[in-house]
């Protein structure tokens, strides 16, 4: 809540969190957090969603305030072509420091979107961010579409164009579908 409330940066709330994880009263090594993270399965529907956008030249992104290696797991399993998450270090022998890599800050992460869209000039009318909450309405914001996927908030449910009330991104490629060209 300190966080929400703006009391702490982003760079304290990731030295708060990962000062929870702890094995033995020491940090834990990197590894110990991939192979819970590994754990985790994927979103029903992600590998059709994304294999049928990369089909039509569809470029795709995370954009996530969570753990960079967890979205980059996601990303090199389904093929995704761009990640911005936040990353933690790590000494020489993996074991976490407790500090952290704010690459996606909460509550800006239009401007990730702005980058990316800059990165794959992709004018930002032609782009889409998909979101479950109310800290992705300004990625809504700076797309031309926004859609509130499973969402969690009265408040991203508002300001979306599309709302997508089940838990599977083959209804998100339901939505998407006229808007892609056919390629050959």
């Amino acid at each position: 809540m300190t966080y929400l409330r703006g009391e702490i940066d982003d760079a304290e709330f990731i030295r708060r969190d990962v000062s929870l994880w702890r094995d033995h009263g020491r940090l834990v090594k990197k590894e110990a957090v991939e192979r819970i993270l590994d754990e985790i399965p994927f979103m029903p529907g992600a590998e059709d969603c994304v294999k049928t956008l990369a089909s039509h030249g569809i470029k795709t992104a995370i954009v996530s305030a969570g753990l960079d290696f967890l979205a980059q797991r996601v990303a090199e399993s389904l093929g995704i072509d761009y990640v911005q998450a936040n990353g933690i270090k790590t000494d020489r022998r993996g074991r976490l420091t407790g500090e952290g890599e704010v690459v996606v800050r909460l509550t800006n992460k239009e401007e990730n979107v702005r980058a990316l869209s800059k990165q794959a000039k992709i004018p930002l009318h032609h782009c889409v961010s998909i979101g479950n909450s109310c800290f992705d309405i300004p990625m809504f914001e700076v797309a031309g579409l926004g859609v509130a996927f499973d969402p969690e908030d009265v408040c991203v449910r508002t300001a979306a164009d599309y709302v997508v009330e089940r838990k599977d991104l083959r209804d998100v490629l339901s939505l998407l579908r006229p808007y892609l060209m056919v390629t050959s």
